[in-house]
């Protein structure tokens, strides 16, 4: 198993979901008095800090082309992105980076 792999796997799924709850707190911070987006903020920052590291970290270690590593990095910001790179990352871990298919490489 790879580590540098295993962490942006790990870190990616909340990640993602932190997106999608702050993305919520912003819509109720909008239409009601409740203000989440404070504290959803600073934790979908970190969590989304430690993806970046880790993406950056996997690039080096797996040797991926720039444009792979563009595109995990891109993901990030997207909506739904870090549920699809827990399942790249997920391929890749299991089956090792050359059977893992190919993104943008």
């Amino acid at each position: 198993m790879n580590s540098a792999v295993h962490r942006l796997r790990l870190v990616s799924m909340p990640e993602g979901l932190s997106f999608l709850l702050l993305l919520v707190c912003v819509v109720l911070k909008s239409t009601t008095s409740f203000n989440g987006v404070p504290v959803l903020g600073m934790v979908h920052g970190i969590l989304w800090t430690f993806y970046m590291l880790f993406a950056l970290i996997a690039w080096y270690r797996q040797r991926w082309s720039f444009w792979r590593a563009v595109w995990v990095m891109a993901l990030s910001v997207l909506p739904l992105g870090g549920f699809y790179a827990e399942r790249l990352m997920a391929k890749e871990e299991l089956q090792g980076y050359e059977a893992a298919p190919a993104v943008l490489a």
